[in-house]
């Protein structure tokens, strides 16, 4: 800048730099606030970490390790290469707890899906479905090992069950542990009964969010009960069935407890023998440790292809809200 006094001319001054700005106080306080944030965050979720390393984790990676060696917990480990994939897909009592466990999952998904749908519709508009909610529920929250004892003494010949059965149709009391046509649609019995109270709450939650304007619409344009029930509950009620049947068929192929309690050293003739069932006995029960590594790892494979199928058939079962509109 160049200052004029009367006819002289000033030399020329410089214009002051603007000043540099300072950072403010308050970003170095959001800044330490979301370090200790940080901080906090991770004492929180440190226990959980570490439990799932040890108790997920570690127990995941030694079972692969395992599955490719032969170890009775005691002996030094020897590789062993593919040898306890083969010889456990040749063993028969490996081809039977899987058939056993497809089974019980084929049996108890589908009903007990279907029983948990109609029993929250028959709910949804009960003023004391409270009350009913909780009998549903009761099992769900009771400890599996209680229940198998409970249900073991109506199986019994002289029980409950088996007497009143033997009463209405006039034939001899069911042995239902005893018998191997029956001591595995016992445990189907004991596992759609045990489970069926958490579906119910789900089914019922999902109705409960279908908009009333949509059933209303429906009900204008003449749709009766079994038309809404089949046009316009049942699918938009399919994306939470296609999540319930995923989880109740994971839970049904890790079927063990409802087994080791209700029927002694699975059932007759191995009836009630399941994939979990096998893989303990071999473990803990012969303390083959390779070949029951080798039996967890079918299993894990297993479960994947079935889950990979049901994500493949929701295309054409599930609807979603979002596509129709």
């Amino acid at each position: 800048m160049t200052v004029i006094t009367g006819d002289a001319t000033a030399t020329p001054v410089a214009s002051p730099a603007p000043p540099a700005p300072s950072a403010p106080g308050g970003l170095r306080r959001e800044s330490a606030w979301r370090r200790r944030d940080r901080r906090w965050g991770y004492v929180f979720i440190g226990p959980q970490v570490v439990g799932m390393a040890l108790f997920v984790l570690l127990p995941f990676v030694a079972s692969l390790v395992l599955a490719f060696a032969s170890w009775d917990g005691l002996t030094e480990l020897t590789w062993v290469g593919f040898e306890n994939f083969t010889a456990q897909m040749q063993d028969e009592l490996l081809l039977r707890s899987i058939g056993n466990t497809l089974l019980i999952a084929l049996i108890t998904v589908p009903i007990g899906l279907g029983l948990a749908v109609v029993i929250a519709v028959a709910l949804e508009k009960l003023k004391t479905r409270t009350l009913y909610l909780i009998l549903f529920f009761a099992p769900v929250v009771t400890s599996t090992v209680a229940v198998a004892m409970i249900w073991q003494q109506m199986f019994r010949v002289d029980g409950v069950l088996s007497e009143t059965i033997a009463k209405v149709f006039g034939i001899a009391p069911p042995d239902w542990l005893g018998d191997p046509s029956l001591a595995l649609l016992a445990v189907c019995i004991v596992s759609i009964w045990s489970s069926l109270g958490l579906n119910v709450i789900i089914f019922l939650a999902g109705l409960q969010n279908i908009s009333p304007s949509v059933i209303e619409a429906a009900r204008i344009d003449g749709a009766g009960a079994w038309r809404l029930f089949r046009s316009i509950r049942m699918p938009l009620l399919s994306p939470i069935i296609f999540f319930s049947s995923i989880v109740a068929f994971i839970s049904s192929l890790q079927t063990f407890d409802t087994v080791f309690v209700l029927t002694a050293d699975a059932g007759p003739d191995n009836a009630t023998r399941t994939i979990v069932y096998h893989i303990y006995d071999l473990g803990f029960g012969r303390f083959e440790f390779g070949p029951a590594s080798a039996a967890s790892v079918i299993l894990l494979v297993l479960t994947l292809v079935i889950t990979a199928i049901q994500f493949g058939a929701q295309k054409k079962f599930v609807h979603y809200e979002d596509d129709a509109a």
